[in-house]
This record gives C-alpha cells, structure tokens and sequence, in this order.
C-alpha cells in the first residue's frame, strides 16, 4: 500500500466539517496555496466528500476495493485510462471502478469533488 506521505501531494484525510456544518467551497479554494490539494469535506454513512484543487499530474494508481467518482467545479480535469483520455469541463462527473489503473491530470488550476469510500488510500494501492 503506498503512503500518501511519500507523494508531493498535499492530502488532508481529516474530516473538516460534521453534519449540520456549512461547507464552504470558495473560502477553501481562496485559500488554496498548494499545487495538489486533497481535502475531506464530510463523511456520508462509510462514503466522504473530497475536495481537490490541483494544477499538473497525479501518478498512475489503482483502487483495489474502492470506486471513485470526479466532479468538475472549475477547469479541466483529465482521467487517463490505459486505453483513453476523459476530459472534464465544469459540471460534468466520471466514475473510476475499482481495480482500473488511472492517472489524473489539470493541464491548469482545477477544483473538483471525489465521493469515495473513507477507507481509500488516495495515493493508490500497491
């Protein structure tokens, strides 16, 4: 399993909000100073709600137990796949299942939401 401290990706697995607490999206991605940025925002029943804001390339990986699901708010998100490139412009979503082999990319700064499962390990497994 990799060690989400071993990537230069700054990756906060902590739940910043509980229920009944406002999200607030703009303040964070104001804030943003980071080049790759992964928050959890709220956890929904063994789902939680991640926030990224990003500008480059994530490494390939792969989930073994867990599914993902992207949704553009700002930018262009791109998921290669080994036989594909999916492009993502604001409001569109895509799901990654379980055990497909990914790479992530924003060719310039990119905020989305990930709903996945709270046990995933964001670097990817082994």
């Amino acid at each position: 399993m990799s060690d989400a401290n071993s990537f230069p990706y700054a990756t906060h697995l902590n739940v910043l909000y509980s229920a009944l607490q406002l999200v607030d999206v703009p303040r964070l991605v104001e804030d943003c100073k980071d080049q790759w940025y992964n928050q959890t925002l709220s956890q929904v029943n063994d789902s939680v709600v991640r926030l990224g804001i990003m500008q480059g390339e994530y490494h390939w990986h792969k989930h073994d137990n867990d599914d993902e699901f992207f949704f553009v708010l700002d930018g262009e998100f791109l998921i290669d796949l080994e036989d594909r490139t999916v492009s993502l412009k604001p409001w569109q979503g895509f799901a990654v299942p379980r055990g497909v082999l990914h790479r992530t990319r924003a060719p310039a700064r990119t905020v989305i939401l990930m709903v996945e499962t709270a046990a995933i390990t964001p670097t990817g497994d082994a």
